[in-house]
């Protein structure tokens, strides 16, 4: 009965432990990999080259431990002009990016992974891995 026991026990804390270890695990200890950086295509574009100004971008993820590339990269999108934020251009969560009636210039359209920012300040700052491209309004 003691053998009985200790086996059951021993079993139980094996798969305790087991349980424990493979909570909180990483996307790199699970195989998938570390984003290392994200490209925005196209890297540069005018709205006026686009039906109905609407500029469609897509972020590509370069991985490391393995290498590989995700296309399109799950991301976050933005605008600002100058480092600083703006509703001039718009950028739709599939990438799309639009300049509002009466915007020009160049602005910077961003992509960034939330999984590795300390915090979102304008153009994707506080991120450790974001991309950039440059869009014209007319």
């Amino acid at each position: 009965m003691d053998k009985v026991c200790l086996g059951v026990c021993l079993g139980g804390l094996l798969l305790i432990s087991a349980l424990a270890l493979s909570c909180g695990s990483s996307a790199s200890e699970q195989g998938l990999g570390r984003l290392q950086s994200i490209m925005v295509a196209p890297m540069t574009a005018d709205a006026q080259n686009y039906p109905g100004g609407q500029v469609p971008f897509q972020a590509t993820g370069i991985y490391v431990n393995p290498p590989h590339t995700v296309i399109p990269q799950s991301a976050q999108w933005g605008a600002c002009q100058q480092n600083a934020p703006t509703s001039d251009v718009t950028v739709t969560s599939a990438g799309v990016a639009r300049c509002a009636a009466g915007a020009a210039g160049t602005y910077t359209v961003f992509a960034y992974d939330m999984t590795n920012c300390t915090s979102i300040t304008s153009c994707g700052g506080g991120c450790t891995v974001v991309g950039t491209a440059q869009l014209t309004c007319p």
